[in-house]
């Protein structure tokens, strides 16, 4: 080899070497649970009616995702809001991961089908719900678990 050459590819190995190990560095953390985070407002006078809602329709239906392995928990917090615009009640539903997000709906229609006994039944609930409460907003966050 030419010294050209040479130095060609000695240039090469330093430009290579810090990717290769920049690579390989371990993370201090690694991806968790994945958990969707809804913020709720409830209408003046209809807490009781709500949780009504959710002790008899929602909560049914999270057991059944959650004894079909679709999620790994949820949670219903009540929240003190700060201002007439904040949420008072904030739930949570936890999946293993991003990946657990990919078709679930088809997954969740069978469910949903034991828990409603039609389409007609699904729709009568959301419209009742709807009159309890707004729905503020939802965040998707991600665990991150520290090693």
């Amino acid at each position: 080899m030419r010294m050209r050459e040479i130095r060609l590819l000695a240039a090469i190995a330093c430009i290579c070497v810090p990717i290769v190990s920049f690579g390989q560095e371990a993370r201090d953390y690694s991806e968790g649970p994945v958990t969707n985070v809804s913020f709720i407002k409830i209408e003046p006078g209809m807490f009781d009616a709500y949780l009504n809602y959710l002790a008899t329709t929602y909560k049914p239906l999270m057991e059944a995702q959650k004894a079909a392995g679709l999620i790994l928990d949820y949670r219903v917090y009540e929240a003190q809001a700060q201002s007439p615009q904040d949420a008072d009640l904030i739930l949570t539903i936890t999946y293993k991961n991003m990946a657990a997000l990919d078709g679930l709906e088809d997954k969740l229609e069978p469910l949903e089908k034991k828990v409603w006994a039609d389409r007609a039944t699904a729709a009568k609930a959301t419209i009742e719900r709807g009159k309890m409460r707004t729905q503020l907003g939802s965040q998707l966050i991600r665990e991150l678990v520290l090693k």
